[in-house]
């Protein structure tokens, strides 16, 4: 594998060091993460270049398509280098129109992992991540006995290490107490910061915070301060969001997606941008709504 994309890696468990800077393959599938891609020799090619350009975590799930992104996955890199980290989700499935339907009962999320192992090719999953509320946030629902069936997955060594995903503090604590939480998976970006003390914990804790949507997902972020910090800094707005979230703290993860190698470069190259602290203090007006 190439030398270590730049932004540095951290280790949130003994055998999982991840590179900051990762990749999501959500976009991958087709448009509303349903069906196969518009470019599946595309999809290959910016998998294999962003493992060609040294990261080693790779963010993905089953129902990605369903099974499509996991299935182009596999097609495009394995075998796996020794490295190279996936990190998958369970907790929802997809319906035949596309509608995303919460799917947390214990037996299910066993077979959901089931289906990775099968369609990644793999004997044992890198991380697995229990998805517990929707994109708009976590709820307060006991997650004890779902996580706990995925503990049971990991005693029997089809997991190696665990997560959660869209949770709130106390379902963090709730989990941590049944076994060790390694990645928390939520939304968090430059607009969108309600979670700001969850990110402090996991800094404190050494837990990688991955924030999905960091580039604002469906909604792109939009901010005339965003735009006005990169035009003097020769940056795209998107590397500023990016390089923003990598100085906010040391224990996030970066898992932007694209489906394009162009914009692979360009989220890869947000880990050579240091922002200076004026810059920093102008982001941080933006709160917890882009204007």
């Amino acid at each position: 594998m190439a030398d270590t994309v730049s932004g540095g890696t951290l280790t949130p468990a003994e055998g999982l060091t991840l590179t900051r800077m990762g990749y999501g393959a959500m976009q991958l599938a087709g448009p509303g993460v349903f069906g196969p891609p518009k470019d599946r020799a595309e999809a290959v090619a910016v998998l294999r270049e962003a493992v060609e350009r040294g990261i080693t975590h790779i963010d993905t799930s089953d129902f990605y398509g369903p099974v499509v992104v996991n299935e182009i996955i596999r097609e495009a890199l394995h075998p796996y280098p020794d490295d190279l980290h996936l990190v998958t989700k369970v907790g929802a499935r997809r319906g035949p129109d596309g509608s995303w339907i919460m799917s947390r009962h214990p037996e299910d999320l066993k077979a959901q992992v089931y289906d990775n192992l099968r369609n990644l090719g793999l004997d044992a999953l890198d991380v697995v991540n229990l998805r517990v509320g929707s994109d708009h946030g976590a709820d307060e629902e006991p997650i004890g006995e779902e996580f706990g069936a995925l503990a049971e997955l990991q005693k029997a060594g089809l997991i190696r290490h665990l997560g959660v995903s869209t949770v709130s503090a106390d379902q963090l604590t709730e989990a941590q107490a049944i076994a060790p939480v390694v990645t928390v998976q939520n939304l968090y970006n430059l607009a969108n910061r309600e979670d700001d003390a969850l990110v402090e914990r996991c800094a404190a804790e050494n837990i990688a915070f991955a924030p999905y949507f960091p580039l604002g997902g469906f909604t792109p972020l939009q901010s005339r301060t965003l735009t006005d910090v990169a035009a003097r800094l020769d940056a795209s707005a998107q590397q500023v969001a990016l390089a923003w979230l990598l100085q906010r703290s040391a224990t996030i993860a970066l898992i932007p997606g694209t489906s394009s190698r162009a914009h692979l470069r360009d989220n890869i190259a947000a880990a050579d941008l240091v922002l200076p602290a004026d810059a920093i203090t102008e982001l941080d007006t933006i709160g917890g709504a882009a204007a």
